[in-house]
């Protein structure tokens, strides 16, 4: 498929998907190579006759929406961010449940694809931290919109590549071999709960010490959306609490409820109240990203 007309097609039909051209930019290969199959199936000639349709078939626009989700993961990935993550974040938001009297840190993962990286935050945990914490339970609700990618994140097994960039050590001591892929435990795995949810609908319940949503909500979303989500995030992530975004991101707005804590690494804590124990609420059963 020529370069010109699917550019021309996503800047006309991304818009009415709430999602915005200049986040596919450099992605827009992948969603052009599914729009020419999505033509050979509807046995169209051309992305011009496959808006028609589009207009004609209400229906069409979930599908084309689906074909729009990038996801593109692998373990640890930015080590840059995991390193502090381990180092001083996380430690320190171990420290504030203690505080609190609540032995639960929970994290969300928005848009978790695979689930590579709410368990490189198991790992980081396992590996960092578990010792020297041992009356902190960590939580991890991990969700996504895509079913697919919930199933493989569940069947937890990956290939080499996505593994590249996790150390040794804990490639060799969470995975087990099988066959090409590596099988990550069920001990590594037990702290992360898989989620099917649409970030545009509902909020999850919380509360949450920590939220991730990299490189999806404020990359791919339109700015409105993405200020509805951040609205969002902020109800249900605690005082004090931090969220991280892609490194290449920022927050649609300058929120007075945000500052940034490393804004090299896209994370910002919301601003902290006297330390109240939270209640305790759990995820509700709604089922992340475009």
């Amino acid at each position: 498929m020529q370069d010109g007309p699917c550019v021309t097609f996503l800047q006309w039909a991304l818009p009415r998907m709430d999602l915005r051209w200049p986040g596919f930019r450099r992605v827009r290969g992948q969603v052009c190579k599914r729009l020419q199959r999505r033509l050979r199936e509807l046995r169209l000639p051309d992305l011009e006759a496959y808006s028609h349709y589009c207009l004609q078939q209400p229906e069409e626009w979930k599908i084309l929406e689906a074909l729009c989700r990038i996801s593109i993961s692998r373990f640890y990935r930015d080590r840059g961010l995991f390193t502090l993550l381990g180092k001083e974040l996380l430690p320190e938001l171990a420290t504030q449940v203690g505080a609190t009297m609540d032995n639960s840190l929970r994290i969300w993962c928005a848009g978790c694809a695979s689930g590579e990286e709410p368990y490189s935050l198991a790992l980081v945990w396992a590996f960092q931290l578990a010792a020297n914490y041992p009356d902190i339970h960590l939580q991890i609700l991990a969700s996504d919109i895509d079913p697919q990618l919930l199933q493989r994140a569940a069947r937890a097994r990956y290939r080499d590549s996505s593994l590249k960039e996790l150390p040794s050590v804990w490639k060799e001591r969470a995975f087990s071999r099988v066959g090409d892929d590596f099988h990550l435990r069920q001990s590594y795995r037990r702290p992360v709960q898989l989620l099917q949810h649409d970030l545009r609908g509902p909020a999850i319940k919380g509360p949450f010490q920590l939220i991730l949503c990299r490189n999806l909500a404020f990359t791919y979303f339109s700015e409105p959306l993405q200020r509805q989500v951040l609205e969002k995030f902020q109800q249900v992530l605690l005082p004090g609490g931090c969220l991280v975004i892609g490194s290449h991101e920022a927050l649609p707005i300058s929120p007075s409820g945000f500052s940034p804590l490393n804004s090299k690494l896209g994370i910002y804590r919301k601003a902290a109240t006297p330390l109240i124990p939270p209640v305790r609420e759990g995820c509700s059963n709604n089922s992340a990203g475009p």
